[in-house]
């Protein structure tokens, strides 16, 4: 089946993207190429002619609808590279340039976990190695939960800014006229229901939230990269145990290199009941995005079945372990 660009990717030629360069930054591109993966912005790979290589995402269309935590999202993409970029031992690319439509950051060496044939053993590597990172990575705090930037959705607390961001992504699905296998009120009535695990959150630490294998980069067997960070928030650090392991719970998986990663330091070995609730609940929210944002994709016919195929059980199978 033929890739469709989503309505939220634009459609440029590589003078295109170079006349954008030079206007928004006055940076000068001798060569300019495509990259593929993403389903929101466009994405390019720029050599500048000073011999930098280099990675611009473009930012939507004017006018094109988009989900309300997407709002502004480019601009925030810089910001969790500067963010994340301050933190030893994270591996993010340098942001050369930013405004609210366009990231320009310098090329990371390597090429996406997705795309590699490796040897289970040699992936395991780059897992553990994901683990160790996203350990650091939530050393850094913030002031407020959830999104930053004006209209989008946060809170005071973890439950309040986690109900918040929930009750905007429902409000999505309605908008686009999304059909959900679940009742929007069971959808809240289980966030309230479990309202005292995410109460034990107390610190916001920034959340990279989609770490899939396509946006994790590798080289040589080793981590080089964790890019597309512009869906991140402040919140619970857990939150980033759920796209390393799409489909699954990787709390089930006590050799899961990930997770050998993650607590490496730490004393602790099993999760807790508080904290494999709020994993669930992750899932859960994690889940209604895959089906709320197959529209605003233009993701229909085959492609939509075969998403709701997948997700549709793995949604059910955490709602019912949360009743």
């Amino acid at each position: 089946m033929a890739h469709v660009l989503s309505p939220t990717q634009r459609q440029l030629t590589p003078a295109e993207v170079a006349a954008l360069l030079q206007a928004h930054f006055g940076r000068t591109a001798v060569h300019c190429g495509p990259l593929s993966g993403g389903t929101f912005a466009a994405v390019w790979h720029a050599t500048l002619d000073d011999g930098t290589e280099a990675v611009v995402k473009i930012g939507p269309p004017p006018g094109v609808p988009l989900l309300r935590y997407e709002r502004g999202v480019i601009a925030a993409e810089a910001r969790y590279y500067r963010l994340a970029g301050a933190v030893g031992g994270v591996p993010v690319p340098p942001v050369l340039a930013a405004d609210d439509d366009l990231v320009l950051v310098g090329r990371l060496p390597g090429r996406p976990l997705s795309e590699l044939s490796e040897k289970p053993e040699t992936a395991a590597v780059v897992r553990h190695e994901l683990g160790q990172a996203l350990h650091r990575l939530h050393t850094v705090s913030g002031a407020r939960f959830g999104y930053d930037g004006a209209g989008r959705a946060s809170g005071p607390g973890w439950p309040a800014a986690f109900t918040a961001m929930t009750t905007d992504l429902l409000a999505d699905g309605r908008d686009w006229d999304v059909t959900l296998p679940v009742p929007e009120a069971e959808v809240l009535a289980t966030i309230e229901r479990h309202a005292a695990a995410l109460g034990v959150v107390g610190t916001p630490a920034l959340v990279h939230f989609d770490l899939w294998d396509g946006n994790i980069l590798t080289e040589g067997g080793r981590l080089t990269g964790m890019v597309d960070g512009e869906r991140y928030f402040w919140g619970d650090p857990l939150y980033d145990l759920v796209s390393p392991a799409l489909g699954r719970r990787i709390e089930d998986e006590p050799e899961n290199p990930v997770l050998a990663g993650y607590f490496e330091t730490s004393e602790q070995v099993r999760l807790t009941d508080a904290q494999r609730r709020r994993l669930m609940l992750y899932r859960m929210q994690f889940c209604l995005l895959l089906l709320i944002e197959m529209p605003s994709r233009a993701m229909v016919g085959e492609t939509e079945r075969e998403r709701r195929e997948w997700v549709t059980p793995w949604l059910l199978s955490e709602l019912r372990d949360l009743r």
